[in-house]
């Protein structure tokens, strides 16, 4: 077969100011290479209910196999000259020009993959910087639960939350370390987050007339919530630092796959049809990182 003398177009790399994501399928966690090392990219967990990720528009993306990792990617054409990379907050996306080749597109990201490899570790790090809170572990230090401050108080008698003065007490010792006040601290709050998040789903399955079959937390860096094919779900715990209608947005949008497992304009409507308010909710989630 006579080779193509048609040079392949270069590429262009755009880092833009990156969000976390809220959903969506995972893209696999980026490890920074050392130097002189290979890049590498740890995979994801196969998942058989949905193998093939898709894109926030609801298109399947396309997969590029680099050494013994995959990695996807969000594949558009256009009329441009090159082909451009971006990374943000849905994982790589690419664009291509119309008459270039799928094989010149992959060895373009087989090129650059150390690149697409360091900004993917960048934006892991920023989300796991922006989903935990930055907490002086002590007695009186603060945090957000369900969009409003909380005080610490250690020497406690016993865990008590006084909702009229905000105030968690904890039976610590004033000297106790930063660890395990956290430790105690993010206990409550993960029972916080199953009593709480496990009423917001009944609510909603009802009123949306569907049934998931479980659910349970998660502590993932680049996800607010998953739902599987086979009705099973998964919230972020973090979510209860945000105010309540930012945790129903969640929990109505990860119910409403239950009916459309895409992105489409449909699974918007069954969103909107349950939380008409998710519009909010999900620009305060956008907007408001729990930094503190």
């Amino acid at each position: 077969m006579q080779k193509s003398n048609t040079p392949r177009p270069a590429a262009a790399l755009d880092n833009r100011q990156l969000d976390l994501p809220l959903f969506g399928e995972a893209l696999g966690h980026a490890v920074p290479p050392s130097p002189g090392s290979t890049p590498t990219l740890t995979p994801t967990p196969s998942q058989p209910s949905n193998p093939v990720p898709l894109a926030p528009d609801g298109t399947r993306l396309r997969a590029v196999v680099l050494g013994a990792c995959t990695l996807h990617y969000h594949l558009k054409r256009s009329s441009r000259k090159s082909i451009g990379f971006v990374i943000d907050g849905t994982g790589l996306a690419v664009t291509a020009p119309r008459w270039v080749t799928l094989a010149d597109i992959e060895t373009a990201i087989a090129e650059k993959q150390r690149w697409i490899f360091a900004k993917l570790a960048e934006w892991q790090t920023r989300t796991e910087q922006r989903a935990l809170p930055r907490v002086q572990w002590g007695d009186g230090a603060e945090l957000p639960y369900l969009g409003k401050p909380i005080r610490l108080r250690l020497g406690a008698a016993h865990l008590a939350f006084d909702e009229t003065t905000r105030v968690l007490a904890l039976p610590l010792p004033s000297h106790a370390d930063a660890q395990q006040i956290k430790d105690r601290v993010t206990g409550w709050l993960q029972g916080e987050a199953t009593r709480l998040f496990g009423e917001r789903l009944a609510a909603y399955a009802e009123k949306l007339g569907v049934a998931f079959r479980s659910y349970a937390l998660s502590s993932a860096a680049t996800r607010w919530g998953s739902c599987s094919s086979e009705g099973r779900i998964r919230l972020n715990w973090r979510l209860i630092h945000f105010p309540l209608p930012v945790v129903d947005y969640v929990v109505a949008h990860e119910l409403a796959h239950l009916r459309e497992m895409n992105h489409s304009p449909r699974f918007w409507r069954t969103v909107e049809s349950i939380f008409p308010e998710f519009r909010e909710a999900r620009k305060a989630l956008k907007q408001c990182p729990v930094e503190m």
